[in-house]
């Protein structure tokens, strides 16, 4: 087991992406903190899976200070932080006003660097650690928004990532020499409720086979091996990375 006696915390671990990944690092010996704000379906996860469940808004500072606290009292230590929580599921793609933009921010990229800042005083004071943002192939493709009206899109959910993204190369520059590591991980198209829900089916089809040199769509459990590896002493040495997990399509652009 590559995780034996690591504490991570995964954020948006009661479903989807999340889940697959508290479920993996639990076989690889992690103690794992199940991390989400919808209570029941984390509880359920970290009950299956022997783990702690703490409720988590991650938009909020008062939260995510908490939780770093009632880890680090619990456990004694901060090992891996997963920055997985956004908002996806049930996203609104016509929705372009400013407000709405806000909301996304506050969630995909405000909310992974609280997280980050709750957790680092406990990284650093423990000699180091692994933090992992889930960014998105969206971060590089360009959809076609149409332009209606004088109102311009927002392309809220592509540029979080995007900007995610950024915040990683930023921090792994800052952080690294207190052992601590920064990385990200961008998935193409995985086969989640969220992507099901949001994603017709023929264009998923369209992307699989013209935009993927495997022609597949990823499980969650494809992305699970590559965390694995980044909050492990294999990957010591890795820093502001952002690794596409995709079929090769960033590749093929």
């Amino acid at each position: 087991m590559r995780l034996t006696g690591k504490v991570a915390i995964i954020t948006g671990a009661g479903q989807g992406i999340g889940e697959a990944y508290a479920r993996r690092f639990a076989t690889e010996g992690a103690r794992v903190v199940v991390a989400d704000v919808n209570a029941e379906k984390g509880a359920i996860v970290a009950r299956d899976i022997g783990a702690v469940f703490e409720r988590v808004d991650v938009a909020s500072e008062e939260d995510t200070r908490r939780l770093a606290r009632a880890v680090v009292d619990r456990f004694g230590r901060i090992d891996v932080l997963i920055n997985n929580a956004a908002i996806f599921f049930g996203i609104d793609n016509q929705n372009h006003s400013y407000a709405y933009l806000r909301k996304i921010f506050d969630v995909n990229y405000f909310g992974a660097w609280l997280m980050c800042r709750a957790v680092f005083p406990h990284m650093r004071d423990g000699g180091g650690g692994s933090v992992i943002n889930q960014s998105s192939g969206a971060a590089y493709v360009h959809p076609e928004y149409p332009i209606e009206g004088d109102d311009l899109p927002s392309f809220h959910y592509s540029v979080t990532k995007a900007a995610l993204n950024a915040m990683t190369h930023y921090m792994a520059g800052c952080v690294g020499k207190y052992g601590i590591r920064v990385n990200a991980i961008a998935p193409g198209p995985t086969l989640t409720e969220a992507t099901r829900q949001g994603v017709p089916e023929h264009i998923m089809e369209l992307i699989i086979n013209f935009q993927m040199a495997i022609h597949r769509a990823l499980d969650p459990d494809d992305l699970t091996g590559t965390a694995v590896w980044l909050a492990s002493d294999d990957a010591k040495m890795v820093t502001g990375q952002v690794i596409p997990v995709d079929g090769g399509m960033i590749m093929l652009g």
